[in-house]
């Protein structure tokens, strides 16, 4: 069997408006890959995809070897597939610990739930120290931790991060970017981070892809991209 999440041709529209074309891309376990684009250009859609909040109308989906295209959502889940979006979407009526509690269960992994919260505090030893605070009170650096947190709980096997840099501060982006390299090499996770930001997609990620208006421009190491004067120019909006 192999081991990687692969996306192969998908072509997407919503509302009689298409909004993916052609877009192939993968990660493989231990992997850190970076789907690189501006606002609008097609990351959380491919996100919502992959997770199957959306059917496309070509293309299939691939969970080490198993076509998942029309599986539903909550089993894609429990095969090893976890979203994180881009607003985090923390319960804010329940405290931290509840909001990972209620991914533990929801994901049948009661049982092993010690050995879930050893890894998860093992990533996230700041989340002792706000444990029993409501999701209302945290701040945006602290939710961004709790749903990564809660999407560990499920024991993925892949991991889609969209937009987890987005309004952190430096400090915070440093931590994080080091969070991503333990998911991926210490616990095995193979992960997919949607960035605007080239510059943090490359200090992080093994590969990058470039989407542009719902197809991929560029798919090569985080150090060919920013050599590459035609992909930079859109990213960045030139």
């Amino acid at each position: 069997m192999i081991l990687v999440l692969r996306v192969e041709n998908l072509y997407v529209s919503i509302s009689n408006i298409e909004i993916l074309r052609e877009v192939s891309l993968k990660t493989e376990q231990r992997e850190v890959v970076g789907l690189v684009g501006r606002n609008g250009a097609g990351k959380t859609t491919t996100f919502k995809t992959v997770m199957g909040f959306y059917k496309p109308q070509r293309g299939r989906i691939y969970l080490d070897d198993v076509d998942i295209t029309t599986t539903p959502t909550h089993l894609r889940a429990r095969m090893g597939l976890s979203y994180v979006p881009e607003d985090a979407r923390v319960f804010p009526w329940l405290t931290a610990k509840e909001n990972i509690e209620l991914a533990i269960y929801l994901s049948g992994n009661q049982d092993r739930a010690d050995d879930i919260w050893d890894r998860v505090l093992g990533v996230f030893p700041e989340l002792r120290n706000f444990m029993n605070r409501l999701g209302y009170h945290l701040s945006g650096g602290e939710k961004k931790m709790v749903a990564i947190a809660r999407a560990l709980a499920t024991t993925p096997k892949y991991l889609l991060l969209d937009e987890a840099f987005e309004g952190l501060a430096p400090v915070v982006v440093k931590r994080f970017r080091d969070v991503v390299k333990t998911i991926s090499q210490d616990l095995g996770i193979g992960i997919i981070v949607a960035e605007s930001n080239i510059n943090i997609a490359t200090m992080i990620a093994d590969r990058i892809y470039v989407i542009e208006r719902g197809e991929i421009i560029f798919e090569g190491g985080s150090d060919e991209v920013s050599r590459n004067e035609n992909v930079m120019k859109i990213i960045r909006g030139g």
